[in-house]
């Protein structure tokens, strides 16, 4: 990534609701702080607003654990009926510790929890919050919505927080993306010497969305939306989703 980058928050979304038009949210929320969409911008929305959107919600008094998960559950100390959920959006359990519940998620991602959150959810927290049934798709029609009605080219990332092997913390990452080539590859392209780059590929959505996290915030500052700017043309050519970000099982080294 060259060149200058901005990172614009857009403030005063309200809390949103299943059915909710983030299309529409976001450009009442434009109007109001006095900023417009450019061509070329890349809009960052937050997952978390996408699945309330999209009415994600489970209530965990609907949840009967199986025993499967009523098993798991004694084994990383965490609520059955959670665990149930994180089984019913998983393919795989990989680890389970005290505490700590990883699993390939439905979508491939591997991560804690199925991505399940219980933060920040209005009515208490006997409630979770699901990732959306199709990401891409998510980011894609959004995209669409705002080009049609703004009459610009833009890309929309959705990012989420995940953590990573052998790494303290949690970072931002890109589960849906529309319209921004998601991973650059520069395998047989040179460096600075002439030398070949052999395996060198860019998560280029996923470096966007980290980046963006430190402007939305991981907690309660409720700015689920930024927009970045001065991102190179040549990222929005030959766009995918987010699933090119994901690393096939048969190139899983670590099982």
């Amino acid at each position: 990534m060259s060149g200058t980058l901005s990172f614009i928050p857009v403030p005063g979304l309200p809390e949103v609701r299943p059915g909710d038009d983030l299309a529409d949210l976001l450009d009442r929320a434009l109007a109001s702080a006095g900023l417009h969409l450019q061509d070329g911008d890349v809009l960052v929305v937050a997952q978390k607003i996408v699945s309330k959107a999209e009415n994600r919600y489970v209530e965990l008094a609907s949840v009967t654990p199986g025993a499967e998960a009523l098993a798991l559950a004694q084994r990383c100390f965490k609520d059955p009926r959670l665990v149930e959920l994180v089984l019913r959006e998983s393919t795989e359990v990989v680890r389970v510790a005290p505490n700590v519940l990883i699993v390939r998620h439905r979508l491939g991602f591997v991560v804690a929890n199925a991505a399940i959150d219980q933060s920040n959810l209005p009515a208490g927290p006997d409630r979770a919050l699901l990732l959306p049934v199709d990401p891409d798709a998510s980011a894609f029609s959004l995209q669409l919505r705002l080009q049609e009605h703004h009459g610009i080219g833009l890309a929309v990332l959705i990012s989420d927080s995940f953590g990573r092997p052998w790494r303290m913390g949690v970072t931002g990452v890109c589960v849906g993306c529309a319209g921004l080539r998601a991973l650059v590859d520069l395998r047989g392209t040179h460096d600075r010497s002439g030398r070949p780059l052999q395996v060198t590929q860019i998560a280029i959505a996923d470096q966007l969305c980290a980046a963006a996290t430190l402007v939305t915030g991981e907690a309660a500052e409720g700015r689920p939306m930024v927009i970045v700017r001065g991102v190179p043309a040549e990222y929005f050519k030959d766009s995918t989703g987010a699933a090119a970000l994901i690393r096939p099982i048969e190139q899983d080294l670590f099982r």
